[in-house]
């Protein structure tokens, strides 16, 4: 689920557009650019239970059983796949809304932004940034930079991309169905070619990449590090 507030020094606490949907489990929302043009946030798909396609992308990140980090994790629905599955898994997310009610699934998560100090650096087996969270930050050098770090030598990332060929930067605020909007903030936008692109550029290199319905994933290796 989309960290919308990850630019902030402090967690998400107020009553803006998102955190009204995300405590409602239901939209609309969307994410509107300076020139008027919206993109639709699928909060019924995030606070529902896991579908076909969100297993499949699981099962890999699963696949050789180590703990996995869900970057911008939302109520939390894959982090408590996860720990069904009998995989150890965290959650991080600036949204106190959204960490809030991934806990209430009984799964573990830290209302932090993926560039404060986080548990387990370089040790993580695999990382999710699904949901659009490629966006976090605006700079997406910068944040698979930062996961690179946090990932152990050979593990890997699975991100979802746009189904487009898109390379982005945007202004936008959260708009709700009355209108309302929340505040300004930077984001992104890649798909496949772009984001293996600016991965490589992070010391990132492409595993694989996969579309599963109206969705596109790519996988991503941490390359052994040298002393």
């Amino acid at each position: 689920m989309m960290d919308v507030a990850e630019l902030s020094a402090s967690p998400w606490t107020g009553d803006d557009p998102f955190t009204t949907a995300i405590r409602a489990g239901k939209g609309p929302l969307w994410l509107r650019e300076e020139n008027g043009r919206r993109h639709r946030l699928d909060v019924g798909r995030w606070c529902g239970p896991v579908d076909a396609a969100d297993r499949r992308l699981l099962q890999r990140s699963a696949r050789d059983g180590g703990p996995v980090l869900d970057v911008g994790c939302g109520p939390g629905r894959l982090v408590a796949e996860l720990l069904a599955l009998g995989v150890p898994a965290l959650g991080v997310d600036l949204a106190e809304a959204s960490v809030s009610r991934t806990r209430s699934l009984g799964a573990a998560a830290l209302c932090r932004s993926v560039f404060d100090r986080l548990p387990g650096e370089g040790r993580w087996n695999a990382a999710l940034l699904a949901d659009g969270n490629l966006g976090i930050g605006g700079d997406p050098v910068r944040l698979f930079a930062r996961i690179a770090g946090l990932l152990a030598p050979g593990g890997l990332l699975f991100v979802e991309v746009e189904a487009t060929d898109v390379d982005e930067r945007l202004t936008v605020q959260v708009e709700d169905g009355a209108g309302r909007l929340g505040a300004r903030f930077v984001w992104a936008r890649l798909g496949a070619d772009a984001a293996v692109r600016h991965a490589a550029r992070a010391g990132l290199t492409e595993r694989e990449r996969w579309d599963d319905r109206d969705r596109r994933f790519v996988a991503l290796s941490a390359g052994a590090r040298t002393s």
